[in-house]
C-alpha cells in the first residue's frame, strides 16, 4: 500500500541537484508546488566532468526559481561530510529526501575505487543516519539497472537475484539498496529505491556513449562501437525519469506491523526502464540521422569513415532490458518517449549550447 505524500508545503531535500537528474527534478518542482514549499539542493560540484555543465543547469534552476512560489536554496557540499548534512536537517526538519548525488559511472570506478566508496557508500550512509535521527516522511534514492550484472534472463525484474555485479559502482548500489532496507526495517523509515536505466536527453552527462560519442564526431572524430556492436540497452529519456521520480515521491510505502509485532519495512525498489530495448547500431543511425537535421553535421557526413567496431570493455553488459510492471501497477506510469523524440530534443540542444 502506499500512502498518498502531498508535497506542497513541505520541505525538501535534493542532493546531486546540479546533476542531470537532480536538475531537471529541481526544475519540475519549482514549476509544480506552490508557496511555502522549500527545496534544499545540494552538490560537492566535483570534476568528474565538466563543471562548466553543471554550472548551466544551476543557471536553469535560478532562472526557473525567479517565477516559482517555491524557495530554493543551494548548498555547495559533499554528502561524504556527515555534519553539513547534518547542521541542514537539523535547521530544515526535512520531510522529503530525494538522493541522487553519486559517484556515477562504471569504467571509471575501475580506475577510481575511492570516490565511490566515498560518495555511495559513505555518503548515502550518512543520509540513513540523518533520515532516522529526524524521521523524514520519505527517503527516495537512486540505485542503477547496474545491479543487475550479467543476468541472462531478461526483461529484468526487481524480483530477480543481484548478487553478481561486474563493477565496483554496481557494487556500491547493490550496497545502498542492503543498508536502506536494513534502516527502513529497524527505524521504520518509508523509503523507495529507484533504478535507472540509461537515462539520456539534452544537457545529459557527458560520460554517455550518446553525448561522447557526439563530440566525437563533430570534432571529426571516430567513435568506438563496443562489443561489435552487439549491445542492447533499455534507453529512458529524462522527463521520463523525472515523471516516475515525482510519481513515487507523492506515494510513499505504508507503515505496517507485522505478525510479531514488529514494523514490516516500508521498503519498495522499482525499475524505471523505457521497456523498449535498442540495438545500438539502429540508437547510433538514429543519433546521427538527428545530428544532421540539427545542423551539427553536414549531410554528407561520412559516419563510416568515423565509426570503429572493437570488443567489449570490462565492467560492461550487453543487454539491459527493464521490467517496470511495477511501477505501472502502483503508480500508473510507464515511460513512453521513443529514441527518435528523445534524440531530436538532445540533438537540438546540443546545437544551440555548443553553437
Amino acid at each position: 500500500m502506499k500512502k498518498k505524500v502531498d508535497l506542497n508545503g513541505k520541505k525538501i531535500l535534493v542532493t546531486g541537484s546540479p546533476g542531470f537528474i537532480g536538475a531537471n527534478l529541481v526544475i519540475r518542482l519549482l514549476r509544480e508546488l506552490s508557496a511555502g514549499t522549500v527545496i534544499v539542493s545540494m552538490d560537492n560540484m566535483n570534476d568528474y566532468y565538466d563543471v562548466s555543465l553543471k554550472e548551466w543547469r544551476l543557471r536553469q534552476i535560478e532562472k526557473e526559481t525567479e517565477d516559482s512560489p517555491v524557495k530554493h536554496i543551494f548548498v555547495k557540499g559533499n554528502i561524504a561530510n556527515k555534519a553539513i548534512l547534518n547542521d541542514l536537517f537539523e535547521e530544515y526538519k526535512f520531510d522529503v529526501v530525494v538522493n541522487l548525488a553519486a559517484q556515477a559511472g562504471v569504467r571509471y570506478s575501475i580506475y577510481h575505487p575511492d570516490a565511490y566508496i566515498e560518495s555511495n557508500l559513505i555518503g548515502f550512509y550518512n543520509i540513513l543516519e540523518a533520515c532516522r535521527n529526524y524521521q523524514v516522511d520519505h527517503l527516495v534514492y537512486a540505485s542503477s539497472s547496474s545491479v543487475y550484472g550479467g543476468n541472462k534472463k531478461v526483461p529484468f525484474a526487481v524480483e530477480d537475484q543481484v548478487d553478481h555485479p561486474v563493477s565496483l559502482y554496481a557494487a556500491t548500489k547493490k550496497s545502498d539498496e542492503l543498508l536502506g532496507y536494513a534502516y527502513s526495517k529497524l527505524y521504520n523509515i518509508p523509503m523507495t529505491g529507484l533504478r535507472f536505466f540509461t537515462v539520456y536527453g539534452p544537457a545529459g552527462r557527458p560520460d554517455m556513449f550518446y553525448f561522447s560519442a557526439t563530440k566525437n564526431l563533430a570534432a571529426g572524430q571516430k567513435i568506438q562501437i563496443f562489443n561489435y556492436g552487439n549491445m542492447k540497452r533499455d534507453f529512458t529519456y529524462i522527463d521520463d525519469i523525472v515523471e516516475g521520480i515525482v510519481r513515487v515521491l507523492k506515494g510513499a510505502p505504508e507503515k505496517a506491523d507485522g505478525e510479531d509485532g514488529l514494523p514490516v519495512p516500508p521498503y519498495s525498489i522499482y525499475n524505471i526502464g523505457g521497456g523498449r530495448p535498442e540495438n545500438l547500431l539502429d540508437f547510433i543511425a538514429t543519433l546521427q540521422e538527428e545530428l544532421v537535421r540539427a545542423e551539427v553535421l553536414p549531410p554528407d557526413y561520412d559516419f563510416e569513415g568515423h565509426r570503429e567496431l572493437v570488443g567489449m570493455q570490462a565492467g560492461d553488459v550487453p543487454v539491459t532490458y527493464a521490467d517496470s510492471r511495477a511501477l505501472e501497477e502502483d503508480y500508473g506510469f510507464t515511460p513512453s518517449t521513443n529514441i527518435r523524440e528523445g534524440l531530436r530534443a538532445f540533438a537540438e540542444w546540443y546545437r544551440i549550447y555548443y553553437g
